[in-house]
């Protein structure tokens, strides 16, 4: 509905309120009235009308209030025929003119749904600063006259990297959400990520990297099931129940790689997440894991991508294919940059109990526990801890 609502009035503070009382309306009048025939059509209907009221309140925008006169008769179009409206949102949120981290936010906030504090724990930052910070997006994006749409079939492939990278950071948020209060996993923000990047797979079909993405994110979803224990604890991946792995995703994701190896073309980052993303789910076991192509997999990751967490993750992988003690080395010299991520914390206590260095191991899950927002993640790294 905001979607939709951006696109015809063309003011992202407009969409959101007209939406939100539409709903509101809904809760106080549904109960008694029942629930309309086209429950899609009546919402939209009445957070159009809501639009063009507080449009016309602002008598100060004679331009506003002519064009509510011609919109007032315009027929509602129906939910279903605006099924690409997200993905036109994606792009106005994740346009060159606004700043990487308003982009991210934006999108949480507007296509992803999320409130303003979760996204705010997500970036580490106070609440009312993330507000701000949305807010001056949005201003930008009226004010540089951001339009909405996808961009022509020549430009897109210049900004097709900025919606990808927003899209991947969508998808982690409900893979492993941020919020203490939030569910372990958010299959509806995982599903929309999904969905969307189909859509831009469609429009780009030879581009290398939203295929690597979309396979990436099929791998990492086929193992949702097996991801939260009965008990509400995240269980790691060599103790996850491999039969419970949706294997038709799995299939789907395999064939895109595949396709993308026979291009002959050189794989780009989310070609090769995916790619390591295939070496585990090829594995039947843990124990089957060729580790040596992971680490080889993850030696040309960092090669195009030198952010620590990749170093972190090349690293565990590491671990299994060499020693602990060799990883730990590695791990510990990402501790400067990394102190105040709680996944650096809880691979660097896993990689001390191995060693048997039971009291530093204690220490960092310490830490870890203290990081971690997801209360399943916490669970976890307490029940490891108290295992020591």
């Amino acid at each position: 509905m905001v979607a939709a609502l951006t696109r015809r009035f063309g003011d992202l503070d407009i969409a959101e309120e007209a939406a939100a009382e539409a709903f509101a309306t809904a809760v106080e009048r549904w109960p008694t009235d029942g629930v309309p025939p086209n429950p899609g059509a009546w919402l939209t209907t009445t957070a159009q009308r809501r639009a063009i009221d507080r449009i016309r309140r602002e008598s100060r925008r004679e331009a506003k209030q002519q064009e509510a006169r011609m919109w007032q008769d315009e027929a509602p179009e129906p939910v279903g025929a605006v099924e690409d409206e997200r993905l036109r949102l994606v792009f106005v949120c994740c346009h060159p003119a606004l700043a990487p981290d308003a982009r991210v936010a934006l999108t949480l906030r507007l296509v992803g749904g999320l409130t303003v504090a979760e996204i705010a724990r997500a970036f580490l930052v106070q609440e009312s600063a993330m507000a701000r910070r949305i807010t001056r997006a949005k201003t930008k994006i009226k004010a540089a006259r951001i339009p909405y749409r996808v961009p022509a079939a020549e430009d897109l492939p210049r900004r097709v990297s900025g919606v990808l990278a927003v899209l991947f950071l969508v998808f982690n948020e409900g893979y492993l959400p941020t919020g203490p209060d939030t569910d372990p996993v958010r299959q509806d923000l995982t599903a929309e990520a999904i969905r969307l990047t189909r859509l831009l797979r469609a429009l780009l079909p030879k581009d290398g990297e939203v295929a690597g993405l979309l396979a990436l994110m099929l791998m990492t979803e086929a193992r949702r099931t097996a991801r939260v224990s009965p008990a509400g604890e995240l269980v790691a991946l060599e103790e996850q129940d491999r039969s419970a792995w949706d294997a038709a995703l799995i299939a789907e994701g395999h064939r895109l790689i595949r396709e993308r190896l026979d291009s002959g073309e050189a794989p780009g980052r989310y070609q090769l997440l995916a790619a390591i993303n295939a070496v585990h789910t090829s594995a039947r076991a843990m124990d089957d894991t060729d580790w040596s192509q992971v680490v080889a997999l993850y030696d040309q990751l960092v090669r195009l991508d030198r952010s620590p967490v990749v170093a972190l993750n090349r690293a565990i992988a590491l671990a299994e294919l060499d020693s602990p003690a060799v990883a730990l080395a590695s791990v510990d010299r990402l501790a400067q940059t990394l102190e105040g991520y709680h996944a650096f914390h809880a691979a660097r206590a896993e990689l001390l109990r191995r060693l048997g260095r039971t009291a530093e191991a204690r220490a960092a899950y310490d830490r870890a526990v203290e990081l971690a927002g997801n209360t399943a993640e916490t669970a976890a790294l307490t029940r490891r801890r108290d295992r020591l």
